[in-house]
This record gives structure tokens, sequence and C-alpha cells, in this order.
């Protein structure tokens, strides 16, 4: 059967088509790698005949000759998202910079807030059915142009034809140009240590079967290179770039387990090389749809364990998270974050993620700070936020007291501003003045996760100075006779001095482990573990809790083999415990660990002395009884 043939349309000079623009109007040009170069160049010639155009459009990755004070008199961008080839016209004052949610954008279109008289594209030739596609751009373009008194689109060969809502047929269309312009590419950023540090710590958030939402950057192409692990994994997210790549060929993005569009990579743009492009290329896995399709939280919220990592300038100390400006200067934009950050606080086991590098310039700032610099607006509020990620872990916000998010976030901000941060969160009465100092590293090699034999999945990591109300509740879910295992006495309080003392330790002669499970979003802390070290033995006391109702499981067990590993990593020559005789349990679970147990029987307690080292060795003296707290 022979093919249908290609609706009439035809095609005129890029100089021709921008003639339709006429003094005062305001034009949309296609965004990221899909921008119109030519058409953009067509009315930039033109500069010396127009007066007071406004020109609209997100980043643009091509040329932007239009801005700067020098053609203020004829062109002004009024930026929905400031990118690197305006940023220095925003210096200037030359750019109308206006902040919005990317989802809420075409909303401006049609309600007539922010009228368009002509859209300028680029898009695929047209198909024997007449129907061209936005290909590498959608995000904004379908409601520009179905907006716009005027529609101009050039025919980019070099464009990937993508299935979704990116179509436009040629009666949509007033006027076409062919492309002078190779299609635009960007090259990927290289990834470094530190790129790759925040990303193992983001890899660790993430679940088989999740959906993820990423951007363009070192740290998004870091954690899909470390996510190799990982099973079946969706993808819905505003923009992807050649990342994607080595996940889909390794096989860990899949879309089978996504709950809203199964089978399906949503996505509303994408930035990469001519590699890229070629897998789009009529390729129905991938679905291309409209920003506010992409961007709306309702939606994205659809989709379960939904992990939306995004980017921030700095941090304060309560969680306030700037992404736009530089203090008072305008840097980017709002672009998709919010919509990201609280569509995937709405999903069924969501995370939504910050990440950012602990220092900027080299090192010379931090990133988080006790205040944001004068200025600087907040994109994500305080309330909106919940996981934060550097290099040096992962910190979680949401629901915490300012007093815990505050020290979460130093634990996090590098270590030669750490003390600094504490000092300024002192004076300014987020922390009490008695906060000790924090370590200067967590173990992080101490974090681990295991499966109990009846199926639960804990996870056993050192202490942090923000597990004071875990600790809290963990002591008051112990029964009496818990209690007086662990302790010695029947005491029925921990004063709050006290507990400052037991979740601030310093990892090296204060060691405290705990086992957590998860409770809905936050975590149950099920058993505590501690040791002392004895310096003049280098032997260390230590003493292990179970919650009643986790008792019987394994956790002693697991919990005490992490004290020794603990140990054995800061060089100790072992442990000992003072055990009161009738304790059955421990006693089981120091005895079947495998070492050579030296036993001592005292006023009703067992000593217990357990070397590392397989010779004899002698049993010394208890530490003083204020050491075992």
């Amino acid at each position: 059967m022979a093919s249908k043939p290609v609706p009439s349309y035809s095609m005129i000079s890029a100089s021709e088509a921008v003639r339709k623009v006429r003094n005062g109007d305001r034009v949309y040009i296609g965004s990221n790698c899909g921008e119109p170069q030519t058409l953009v160049k067509a009315l930039f010639d033109r500069r010396e005949e127009l007066a007071g155009v406004d020109i609209v459009h997100l980043l643009t990755a091509g040329i932007a000759p239009y801005a700067g004070q020098e053609h203020l008199e004829h062109f002004r961008h009024q930026a929905l998202f400031i990118g690197h080839n305006v940023r220095q016209a925003a210096r200037e004052g030359a750019v109308d910079y206006i902040p919005v949610f990317l989802s809420e954008i075409p909303r401006l279109f049609k309600n007539g807030q922010l009228p368009l008289d002509v859209a300028m594209v680029s898009v695929t030739p047209p198909d024997a059915h007449g129907f061209c596609s936005l290909g590498v751009s959608v995000d904004l373009g379908l409601a520009a142009c179905r907006h716009a008194n005027y529609v101009i689109a050039e025919i980019q060969p070099g464009m990937p034809h993508t299935h979704g809502d990116s179509y436009l047929h040629v009666s949509e269309i007033d006027a076409f140009v062919d492309a002078e312009f190779p299609m635009l590419e960007l090259k990927q950023e290289p990834t470094d240590d530190t790129a790759r540090a925040i990303a193992r710590h983001i890899a660790d958030l993430i679940e088989d079967g999740a959906t993820m939402q990423m951007g363009i950057g070192a740290i998004p192409n870091a954690v899909l290179e470390l996510i190799g692990d990982k099973n079946d994994l969706g993808i819905h997210t505003e923009m992807f770039s050649d990342g994607i790549v080595a996940a889909l060929e390794r096989g860990n993005i899949t879309c089978i387990r996504k709950t809203h569009r199964t089978g399906k990579v949503v996505a509303s743009f994408c930035m990469g090389s001519t590699k890229l492009y070629e897998m789009l290329d009529n390729n129905p896995f991938f679905d291309f749809r409209p920003s506010e399709y992409v961007n709306d939280p309702f939606i994205i919220a659809q989709n379960e364990r939904m992990v939306a990592i995004n980017s921030a300038i700095e941090i304060d100390l309560t969680g306030q998270i700037c992404s736009d400006s530089i203090g008072h200067r305008f840097y980017s934009g709002f672009g998709g974050q919010v919509d990201f950050i609280r569509g995937a606080s709405r999903s069924k086991f969501g995370k939504p993620i910050i990440a950012l590098p602990s220092t900027a310039k080299n090192g010379e700032i931090s990133r988080i700070v006790p205040m944001l610099k004068p200025g600087a607006g907040v994109v994500t509020s305080r309330a909106d936020v919940h996981y934060v990620v550097t290099e040096y872990g992962a910190a979680y916000l949401h629901g915490k007291p300012v007093r815990e998010r505050v020290l979460s976030l130093i634990r996090i901000a590098h270590p030669k501003f750490r003390d600094e941060l504490l000092a300024q969160a002192k004076e300014l009465g987020y922390v009490p003045k008695e906060q000790p100092a924090l370590a200067t590293r967590y173990p992080d090699e101490l974090v681990k996760r295991e499966r109990l034999a009846s199926g639960e999945l804990v996870t056993l990591r050192p202490i942090r100075p923000t597990d004071e109300s875990g600790l809290k509740e963990h002591f008051y879910s112990l029964g009496e006779e818990s209690i007086y295992r662990r302790f010695g006495s029947k005491i029925k309080a921990l004063a709050r001095a006290t507990l400052q003392q037991l979740v601030n330790v310093d990892y090296k002669l204060h060691m405290a482990i705990l086992v957590t499970a998860a409770e809905g979003e936050g975590e149950l802390v099920v058993a505590s573990g501690r040791y002392y070290v004895n310096q003049t033995t280098n032997f260390a006391e230590f003493a292990i809790a179970v919650r009643d109702d986790w008792q019987g499981k394994g956790v002693g067990t697991l919990l005490f083999n992490q004290l020794v590993e603990a140990a054995k990593l800061a060089k100790l020559r072992g442990l000992e415990a003072w055990v009161q005789a009738d304790n059955t349990k421990m006693m089981h679970v120091i005895m079947k660990s495998g070492f050579k147990v030296e036993t001592e029987m005292s006023d009703g307690q067992v000593h217990l002395l357990i070397p590392f080292a397989k010779e004899a060795t002698p049993i010394p003296a208890p530490p003083p009884e204020a050491a075992r707290v």
C-alpha cells in the first residue's frame, strides 16, 4: 500500500519568517538543545528595525546575542531561567528574571498573564501524517505554540523524533524555515571525587524499583554510574543527559516497576550527544510530555518510591534552600526543584533529596551557612526539605526540630567549618551553649544493613548527636529487667545531661552503635551498644540493650559483632564486660562468638574478657565506676 503524501507546507527564509515580529511583541524561543538558532540569528539581524521586543525562554544551550545592555532599546530578555549565555546580562540588570515553578509557566501563556505574540521552535520534518515532533525539547514548546499568535518552526534534520505528547501538526505552524546550524549537543560534565562521594550517599538511598528524577551535571552523572547494583529502576524527570545511556545498557533502568506510565521513561527535555539523540529517535520507550504534566507534583507523586535529586547553591542551618541566586544576584531559576521535591514527598516511600558539595570556591567557603547571604531567595522552604546530602553524608531534616536540623547539617559540613558553624549556632540560640563539639569524622564504614531471620531489615550505624530523641525513646521502651541488665541498677530516668553524653561520642575512646528499623517515614531504635576504652590496657568495656519486643531475634548478636568490628578497626586488644551471673542471654551472645573468653566471678557478676589475639591475655583491672555510663 502506498504511503499517504505529506500534507503540503512551504519553506521560507528565516529573514522572511521573522518579518512577522513587530515592535513591542513578546517572542518565545524554544529551550535547551531545541533552541532554533537560525531564527534567533535572523531576529537579531533585524535589531535596528525593532524596538521594545521581549524575549522569553527557559535555559537555551546556543546563542543569545540579544542579551546585553547594548541591545536594550531593541530587545529585553524576560528570563524564566537564567542560563550561562545570559548570566552576564543578568548581572548588568539587562534581564527581567521571573521566579516561577516550571509546572506553572504554561498557565501564564494560557491565561494571558504572559501573552505570546510569536513562538519560535525547532522541530523534526513532518511525518506522513503531517506531524512534527518537538524532539528533545517538549517542555514549554507545545503551550507556547498553542497560545502564540504566530508560530515559526525551524526544521532540524538532526532532531530525533520523540514519542509522547510532543507533536505539532503542520496546520498549527504558520511558517517553516530550514536550519542553518547543526543540532545542539551538550558535553558530559566529568565526575570528580567529590561528586562520586555525594553520589555514593545518594545511591544508598535508592531502592530497587525506585523511580528517579535527576538533573544534568557531575552529581547526577555520578549517581547513574553508581547504581549498577540496583534493579528495575524507573525514570520520571524533567530532563536527562547521556548518563542514562550506560544505566540502560546495564539493565538497571527498565521502568517495569513504575506505578505511573509503567514501562516508560517520562521526561520533558534532554540535552546530550548525538549518541543519545540516536537512541531516542522513534523509540517508544521514551515518553516526552510538556512541563505542566511532567512537573505536576500530583503526577509525580503517583510514582511510588519517587527519588528526586536536586541541587542548591547554599543551605542555612535551619534547612532553607537557595538555588537561584548568589545573594541578591540572580544566577539560575526555580526550574522544577520545588515541583519534584513536593511530588516526591507525597509519593509512597518517596525520597526528596537536595545534593550539594560542602564547599565552594575551591574549599574557601562553606555552602552550609548559619544564615543565607543578604538578598538570597528561598527556593525550597525548610518545611519542604527532607534529605540533604554532601560528600560527608546524608542528613534527614523533615519533621525534626531546629536543634536536630542544625546538628545534622553541621555533621555533613566540611570538617574545617564545623566548629565555626557550631559556635554561630550557639550564638543564634539554635543549640544549647553546652553542646559539645562534633567529631571530625563519622565512621561510615561501620554502617551496614542486615535482614533478620524473622524478615525485618535493620540498619546498624554509629550514633549521631541528633539521636537524642531516638535514644531517649529507646531507653523508656525498656522494661525494668532490661534496664537493670544494661545499667546495673533500676534507674527510672535519663537526665538531659546524660543523654548529651551518650549521643556525643568521639568514635575513638567512646563508641556507640545503634540498631534501627524503619518506622513509617522515620526510624525506630531497637537496640544500642557502646564501649569505653581503657587507655591503660587498650581494652574496652561494652554494654548492650535490646528493646524487649525485639529480643530473641538475633539483634544482640549483630550488635555485638559490630562492636567487635569497630574495636578491631580502632586496633583495640579486645573487649570486656561485667554481666550479672543470671543474664543468660548476654552470656550466650558472648560465648557463641568464637572468641576465647576468659571469665572471673565477683560479687554476683561475671567479668568477661574477650581478647582478639589467640594467646591468653591477663585480665586488666576494671575501669572506675564513673566510666561505665
